[in-house]
């Protein structure tokens, strides 16, 4: 897939750009505590700052809205104040930070700030935005004189910020949304063979991935709480293991349509009836253990099928990777992907615990592309449709 709205062909001179960033970073007691995402976005903002006349940044910060009401205490614990904070130290500029809901009022501030780049409060603050509201898209467009899209991460959704703000604004691709759909586009057509590897939780979440690059992927290699849904379709017991039916019945048709492709572990770790770690074979775990952890042998097993890859795609988890015991499958596996990119094959790993575990290696600047998004990801490699690239594609 082709962008045909990008930045770098576009003149913004002496303009308000309105650009959305995914800024939705984990914070603790009003700090942010990790800015990888507030770093991927400067690129976009440097490139801009030399020629618009001022750069408004939305974004997002955690789920506020609950039902359609704004969860109490929330303006506070939810406010981007110390997104904005950050992204001043990062730029090293004045960064001026609107606060409040009154969009007459901040546009007011907008025009008499000095400072070039202006950070408003959470975009979820507004009801409007989560419902793709259209009164409040336009209102938000009123803001500006063009508007930018560098948020891949939440570009699956239909809300106001992503979807319907295009419809009242001339819209361009960033920096990172460029580069995401580029990168993401190299599995989509990939030099074979192709090696998908798969973790986390419920099955029903990448059932659309599978589908759709299970015809293109040589193997899907799975771990993880998704793996003992595909063990429990095969017959195994899986104890006390994370799964769930609705899971199990979905793998039991993937088993079927991609039997020569899936590879599911053949030993694991389990906690044991004592709550201690142990290796079984697939069809030994007892009644009162659950699966944490791929076992030596399926490491061994997934070695093998990275190595021969030319393409790898990694989203999720191969098992509980937070925990001292049960980390080794998943930090191998992701040791493996970033030995195998720039240069055997090329490596694509995405998803926030994914990113999480292949940084604990040290070798994410290995990796061709780790991508900042986890279900767009999902979506955008599912061929599913996706709201904030309407109209930017070719």
């Amino acid at each position: 897939m082709k962008l045909k709205q990008t930045i770098a062909s576009a003149n913004f001179s002496k303009q308000k750009v309105l650009l959305r960033l995914d800024l939705n970073v984990p914070m603790q007691a009003g700090q942010v505590t990790e800015d990888y995402k507030i770093k991927t976005a400067l690129k976009t903002i440097k490139s801009l700052s030399d020629q618009v006349d001022k750069i408004i940044i939305a974004s997002h910060l955690g789920e506020p809205i609950v039902d359609g009401i704004l969860v109490t205490g929330a303006l506070e614990k939810y406010s981007l104040k110390p997104i904005a904070d950050q992204l001043a130290i990062l730029l090293g500029v004045k960064v001026k930070f609107l606060p409040g809901q009154d969009l007459i009022k901040i546009k007011k501030d907008i025009e008499q700030a000095q400072e070039k780049i202006i950070v408003l409060d959470n975009l979820r603050f507004w009801p409007g935005e989560l419902t793709n509201d259209s009164s409040f898209a336009e209102q938000l467009a009123s803001l500006a004189d063009c508007y930018i899209n560098d948020a891949f991460a939440v570009s699956h959704r239909q809300q106001a910020s992503v979807s319907a703000i295009k419809d009242f604004l001339p819209s361009w691709a960033g920096l990172l949304l460029e580069a995401e759909v580029d990168n993401l586009s190299k599995a989509l057509q990939p030099e074979q063979p192709l090696a998908v590897v798969l973790g986390g939780a419920k099955v029903s979440t990448k059932v659309k991935l599978i589908k759709n690059l299970g015809q293109k992927a040589d193997k899907i290699l799975l771990g993880g709480g998704l793996a003992n849904n595909f063990l429990a379709a095969q017959g195994y017991n899986i104890g006390k293991s994370l799964a769930d039916e609705e899971s199990i019945a979905l793998a039991q048709e993937l088993i079927k349509e991609f039997a020569d492709k899936i590879i599911i572990p053949s030993d694991v770790i389990v906690a044991d009836a004592s709550g201690q770690p142990a290796w079984r074979l697939a069809q030994e775990v007892k009644d009162e253990e659950m699966i944490l952890d791929i076992g030596p042998k399926t490491i061994q097993e997934f070695s093998r099928q990275i190595k021969q890859a030319k393409t790898i795609v990694w989203n999720g988890p191969l098992g509980k990777f937070e925990d001292e015991h049960y980390k080794n499958g998943t930090l191998f596996v992701a040791r493996e992907i970033a030995w195998q990119s720039r240069g055997a094959a090329f490596g694509l790993v995405g998803g926030g615990e994914t990113v999480a575990a292949l940084q604990m290696t040290e070798m994410a600047g290995y990796v061709d592309w780790v991508s900042t998004a986890g279900g767009a990801m999902l979506a955008f490699l599912g061929g599913e449709n996706m709201p904030g690239l309407t109209g930017l594609l070719e």
